[in-house]
């Protein structure tokens, strides 16, 4: 099923999780799925195979979400170290084993690692994918600005550009402060983006993770998450406590808002999804 026609009907609520890397044992993945797709979500997404493992990976449990755990899923594609080739061959893959919905992305540079000249960008290839296979596209989207652009303005010109080349919806990048995601909806509105744009929200679970994330895609701590970083750092079940009161009442207000929908990073913890969605259920129906 194409997941585009969830957002006339609800509060869309979806799951990410990842797979484990190649020297590890496959059945760390299903275990965490085994234990959320109880919890109904619209869809699961699948991340690109981490440690070398590749689409292979991400289409072996994109399709068991959907064969073993009856569950939509999402498979991730980062296209930058991609040929056209290599695009085909994991598209092909995707359309035998009945996956529908692709998140396409760059994808994160590697220092010393050149990426290939086909794809630059996600919106180099969506319209290719597009135009070799019949499926419902998602693009990602930055509340506040992707880290290697100008400025807010010229996010929001690529965003529009990604949507134009054929994205039919999109998730957002982690943020910690709802405002940002509101004032970046209010300009990519005006801009013409009119595709549904679902929250990308992480919970809390210890402060080494939340400080390596940030790193990564620079996203704002308010005052008042680094007081409660700060306050539960070194008490590991208050942190996941309070990191998961956090995450509710930033959904809480989001669906108040009526953001289009919720897109939950597990990181594969299935305790800290239960505990949300059990907090959320009533907002999301």
């Amino acid at each position: 099923m194409k997941i585009g026609r969830l957002f006339s009907e609800k509060t869309v609520f979806s799951f990410e999780v990842f797979p484990p890397k190649s020297t590890a044992s496959a059945d760390s993945v299903y275990h965490t799925l085994e234990a959320i797709h109880r919890l109904t979500p619209d869809f699961i997404s699948v991340t690109y195979g981490a440690g070398g493992s590749g689409g292979a990976l991400t289409a072996q449990i994109a399709e068991a979400v959907k064969s073993r755990y009856h569950t939509e899923s999402v498979a991730h594609l980062p296209c930058m170290y991609l040929s056209k080739d290599e695009v085909l061959q994991l598209i092909s893959e995707f359309k035998q084993k009945g996956i529908e919905n692709i998140l396409v992305l760059r994808g994160d540079a590697v220092p010393g690692m050149p990426p290939k000249d086909d794809f630059r960008y996600a919106s180099d290839a969506i319209p290719f994918i597009k135009a070799h296979g019949d499926f419902h596209i998602i693009g990602a989207c930055y509340p506040e600005g992707h880290r290697e652009s100008e400025n807010m303005v010229a996010d929001i010109r690529n965003l529009k550009r990604k949507v134009d080349a054929g994205a039919d919806h999109l998730i957002s990048q982690l943020f910690f402060d709802n405002r940002y995601f509101y004032t970046f909806l209010e300009r990519a509105r005006k801009a013409g983006v009119n595709v549904p744009v679902q929250a990308g929200i992480m919970p809390v679970i210890n402060k080494k993770q939340i400080e390596r994330m940030t790193e990564l895609c620079g996203a704002t701590l308010p005052k008042k998450f680094v007081k409660m970083m700060e306050r539960f750092a070194h008490q590991p079940e208050a942190m996941r406590d309070a990191g998961i009161a956090y995450a509710v009442n930033q959904i809480t207000d989001l669906v108040a808002q009526g953001v289009d929908g919720i897109h939950l990073y597990t990181m594969n913890q299935p305790y800290v999804a239960q505990k949300i969605k059990e907090a959320v259920q009533t907002l999301i129906i």
